[in-house]
């Protein structure tokens, strides 16, 4: 089985790796040379984009998320049976999945009929990402979806919470997505705008998965294309 990894945080980020320890070195990395945080499903179309192959498991893209994808299904790896991406540094719930480039990349693979996995570790500061942990949480993770059918045109939305040293142990949850939108807030200069939302204190209604994984526990959503 061929696996994809891509994400949208950059090929050196320590998150992609986590994913790849995840997968017990796995997979061939397909990523992008810098970070694209917040570039939702953007393409490039109108320029060349820049592929060169590391090693023969690893290709650093000077594109997107998703030219990282398009790239990977039809150029690297056209036997590709999933794509993963992730680890993100940074929650990606409920309508985050709009903004995220990390989503995105699955999201496209998704459109060709080619299973993804989006997975995300949110941060609550000042707390620090462990990404061994990050890697634990997300093999255990791994090992549940494999046994779950994935119909053609949707993905998995994964979410990992961030807890405190000492804290019980995260459930797996499967669960909706919430549809509230994130806090929209700004402070002026002039005639500059400086956005001030606080994404810990984003609507959290009962049940969906941005209330899961701020209590504690680890979010799988379904997405449908």
């Amino acid at each position: 089985m061929t696996f994809i990894l891509t994400n949208d945080d950059g090929i050196d980020s320590p998150g992609i790796r986590a994913l790849h320890n995840a997968l017990g070195g796995q997979g061939v990395i397909v990523a992008p040379k810098e970070q694209h945080s917040g570039c939702g499903h953007r393409v490039t179309t109108n320029k060349p984009i820049h592929l060169k192959k590391r090693s023969d498991s690893e290709y650093v893209v000077d594109g997107t998320p998703v030219d990282c994808t398009r790239l990977a299904l039809t150029q690297v790896a056209k036997e590709t049976k999933w794509v993963l991406s992730g680890i993100n540094a940074g929650g990606n719930l409920g309508v985050d999945i709009y903004i995220s480039g990390t989503v995105a990349a699955v999201r496209e693979a998704a459109m060709h009929g080619v299973p993804g996995i989006a997975i995300s570790h949110w941060i609550k500061r000042p707390l620090v990402i462990d990404w061994d942990l990050a890697t634990t949480w997300t093999a255990k993770v791994l090992e549940k979806l494999w046994t779950y059918p994935l119909s053609s045109g949707s993905f998995w939305n994964v979410n990992l919470p961030h807890l405190e040293v000492g804290s019980p142990e995260p459930e797996i949850v499967f669960c909706e997505r919430s549809t509230h939108p994130l806090p929209v807030d700004y402070w002026a200069q002039g005639e500059f705008y400086y956005y001030q939302g606080e994404y810990a204190k984003r609507q959290r209604s009962q049940g969906t998965d941005v209330d899961i994984c701020f209590s504690g526990n680890i979010t799988v959503t379904l997405i449908d294309i």
